[in-house]
């Protein structure tokens, strides 16, 4: 496990080097030190999803990209982010975006719907714009505000953070190392 995770990390900082050398038409900067991240946090349980938020800023920190270089948005759930992210995206100011969110099943289906248009707008806004758009939106099947699933869902949401800082510095990477 710790072999393969040295190897992710060489694969990433191999990447970071293609980062810097090559640039992308569509996205204005062209080294790790310089691309600016949007991220956009639900505001709904953000105990548990400001985790994911923090570790991603983390993960981008240990990976060359400073923590001046992540601008930090909030929307009231979930269901908001899409419209923001592609606002961001056609500003041509962000080099990524990452949308963070816990979607909880209340009891009714809703949640599902949620999940469904909020992942959707988020793949149409990547393929729209050509602005890569990261996800760590997630639906549990089962969430319980009690002690022991805020816990885990915390600590999970730590994971997923520095999961999805990885995926976007491994996109932006492989976007850049494109023939323009």
């Amino acid at each position: 496990m710790r072999a393969a995770l040295l190897f992710a990390r060489a694969l990433i900082l191999a990447n970071l080097s293609l980062f810097r050398d090559k640039t992308m038409n569509q996205t204005p900067s062209s080294s790790p030190s310089q691309a600016t991240v949007a991220i956009i946090c639900a505001g709904w349980h953000q105990d548990i999803v400001h985790q994911a938020r923090d570790a991603a800023v983390a993960e981008f920190g240990r990976n060359g990209l400073p923590a001046a270089q992540i601008a930090h948005f909030e929307v009231p759930g979930a269901f908001e982010i899409p419209l923001l992210a592609q606002r961001l995206a056609r500003s041509g100011r962000y080099d990524a975006i990452v949308a963070c969110a816990l979607v909880v099943n209340g009891g009714i289906y809703r949640h599902e719907f949620v999940t469904s248009a909020v992942i959707d707008g988020l793949m149409r806004v990547q393929l729209d714009t050509g602005v890569p758009v990261m996800s760590a939106v997630l639906t549990p099947r089962d969430f319980h505000e009690h002690e022991d699933h805020v816990g885990f869902f915390r600590a999970h949401f730590v994971k997923k953070g520095t999961e999805v800082a990885g995926a976007c510095l491994r996109t932006m990477a492989q976007l850049r190392a494109l023939p323009a």
